[in-house]
Order: C-alpha cells, then sequence, then structure tokens
C-alpha cells in the first residue's frame, strides 16, 4: 500500500490500428518516454479483431518485432473485461493496443496532494479532435464578430 502512496496518477489508452497502419511506429516513443522516466507502463495488452469479427490476443511470436520489446510487461490490471470492451468498438481486420501506464512526472505533485489530505475526485482527457472542433467554432465567432 505503501508503494501506491508513492505513485503518480495511472492512465489507461486503447488504441486502434485499422488494417495497413503501421502500429510499431508510435512505440519507440513510448520507449523513450520509459527511459526518461516520464511513463512506467504497468500493463499492455495487443488484439487483433479478424475480418469474420473473432478477437485474438496477440502474444510472442505474433508480435512484430517493434512490439516485443513490450512482452511481459503485464500487471494483471487490463483484465477480460477490459480486452472485451475494447474487442467490441473495434472495427474489423483492425488491431489494438491497451496501454496502463503511471505518470512517473506527476507522482511528487500527486504525493504532496495526497499528504497534505487532498484527492483528485475527476480528472479527464481532452480528445485532440474536440480541442480542433472547439478552436474552429471560437475561430468562426471571431470572424463572424
Amino acid at each position: 500500500m505503501d508503494d501506491l502512496q508513492e505513485m503518480g496518477p495511472v492512465d489507461y489508452l486503447c488504441i486502434e490500428f485499422p488494417p495497413g497502419a503501421r502500429a510499431g511506429d508510435g512505440l519507440p516513443h513510448i520507449v523513450n518516454l520509459v527511459d526518461r522516466g516520464i511513463i512506467r507502463v504497468l500493463d499492455l495488452r495487443f488484439l487483433r479483431k479478424n475480418e469474420d469479427g473473432t478477437v485474438n490476443e496477440l502474444v510472442g511470436e505474433q508480435l512484430d518485432s517493434g512490439l516485443a520489446i513490450f512482452q511481459g510487461a503485464a500487471s494483471g490490471m487490463i483484465g477480460g473485461d477490459d480486452l472485451e470492451e475494447a474487442a467490441a468498438v473495434l472495427e474489423p481486420g483492425s488491431a489494438a493496443a491497451l496501454i496502463v501506464y503511471e505518470n512517473v512526472w506527476a507522482a511528487p505533485f500527486a504525493v504532496s496532494v495526497r499528504r497534505a489530505g487532498g484527492r483528485v475526485i475527476a480528472g479527464g482527457r481532452i480528445p485532440v479532435q474536440s480541442l480542433l472542433a472547439a478552436l474552429d467554432a471560437t475561430e468562426s465567432e471571431y470572424v463572424r464578430s
């Protein structure tokens, strides 16, 4: 429990890769973030949804060489229900990476907040598409005025 008190915020992502996408291209950036102590990968799983709708988890030799570096990054945080939810929204022919990671960079701040008696009561992520739409709307309003 003490180790958990020293952790930074933990986030998760599910990233879909449509057919033809190069899933391994972003992975060197994750490795770089880990090497620099910015994040710590707690769990990482890969899925593929076949054209017939069946879903397989990719492991070991099924992973291309760029993904194999993450083989074994499994804490059990991503469970069967998480895999089922991801599979349900994947398009046939697509693959997905599910990643749970600690924001190590934010650990000192999070620890100080907890020690002061504070707690996070809400959080979220704003998708880039939403930011772009909001900026477009603001720009349209500005042009009209």
